[in-house]
């Protein structure tokens, strides 16, 4: 698997090694865009007072989740975490549903009620994200167990931070795994950084793919900022997973361009992190690399680019509206849709 350690020229128009058509590219610009568009539109209205909560916003990382959501089937599961945003789109997922849910609305993924950690829609496969280190794991590794069973044949993935590396849900998981050979695959966002603490002094191995030995399954390390890297090594491990091979650990080497979350104002980026570390992860933003692809293997102009930029802001504008006129769910049906009702409502 090829890995850029340094920022380098000859990543920024790399040749493709797999055939990839078109449209898929095309795809996964624009699942890309999509997701950059949309955090960007969350921190507009966020600091506008238009929501309040937690949001994490996920830019710089897009090609993570898009690259390995573009290897998977609709009928694939996965699950997040609390940086949940560019996990269901990147599987696909409508931006207006998620818009609505970060605004309380009826109309948003979990009827307003679980706001921006918990977005899920079954229908394409995601199980949903959870504000909990590691806690979501567990689930994706029950969803392969039961594909395992049944007998059918999708696979389940993880996603999950650095910090949430170090949680024993997720070594627990990736035993169980192992143990049952179980079609799962679990991939690390390593974004370098557990809110400020840097994963260089929480690790006790170099890189956390490092650990899959442990538990008898491959451990890929990826560039995390290009998603044809992406894509390679989630379709590898996937073709693993179908063919009764087990699980595998990707690490996607990725950086989050914000701060860990709206909101944080009391922690600044410079007494964790230089300007000089972010411009230099900046230089390869993960849409100027796949951008830089495209056109240097002749598969879409600028001017094609940037229509789906265009494209793509459009569709956030229109999903924002459509989440400020979703009205706020009614009090009554505050315990719907739970297994029971605790508190009875007058």
């Amino acid at each position: 698997m090829r890995f850029c350690r340094e920022v380098s020229s000859s990543c920024e128009t790399r040749g493709l090694t797999v055939d990839i058509d078109r449209d898929l590219l095309l795809l996964m610009l624009r699942r890309m865009w999509m997701i950059r568009n949309f955090e960007l539109k969350v921190m507009e209205v966020h600091s506008a007072g238009e929501f309040t909560g937690a949001a994490h916003p996920y830019i710089g990382e897009e090609a993570v989740a898009v690259g390995a959501c573009a290897a998977l089937e609709d009928t694939d599961y996965i699950a997040g975490n609390h940086r949940s945003h560019g996990h269901p789109i990147a599987k696909g997922g409508r931006v207006d549903k998620a818009m609505a849910e970060l605004y309380g609305r009826v109309d948003g993924y979990c009827k307003g009620k679980g706001g921006s950690m918990h977005l899920a829609d079954y229908s394409i496969g995601i199980l949903g994200e959870s504000g909990i280190l590691g806690s979501s794991v567990p689930v994706a590794v029950g969803a392969a167990l039961a594909a395992h069973i049944k007998g059918e044949n999708f696979v389940s993935l993880a996603f999950f931070g650095d910090g949430a590396s170090n949680q024993g849900a997720l070594h627990e998981s990736m035993n169980l795994a192992s143990v049952w050979n179980l079609p799962m695959i679990f991939l690390c966002e390593n974004n370098q950084y557990a809110v400020t603490t840097s994963y260089a002094e929480t690790v006790a191995v170099e890189h956390v793919s490092d650990r899959a030995s442990a538990y008898n399954m491959p451990g890929i390390l990826v560039d995390g900022q290009d998603v044809i890297a992406m894509y390679e090594a989630t379709a590898e491990a996937v073709k693993r997973a179908r063919s009764g091979q087990g699980p595998t650990l990707i690490e996607g080497l990725t950086y989050r361009y914000e701060e860990h979350s709206l909101g944080l104002g009391r922690v600044r980026r410079g007494e964790y992190r230089t300007e000089e570390e972010i411009e230099s992860w900046r230089k390869r933003d993960p849409l100027t690399i796949l951008e830089g692809t495209l056109i240097s293997q002749g598969m879409a102009t600028r001017e094609e680019c940037d229509a789906i930029n265009a494209e793509t802001v459009d569709e956030v504008e229109k999903a924002t509206e459509f989440a400020r006129n979703s009205p706020f769910p009614k009090p009554e049906e505050l315990f719907d849709d739970m297994w029971a009702n605790p508190i009875p409502f007058p």
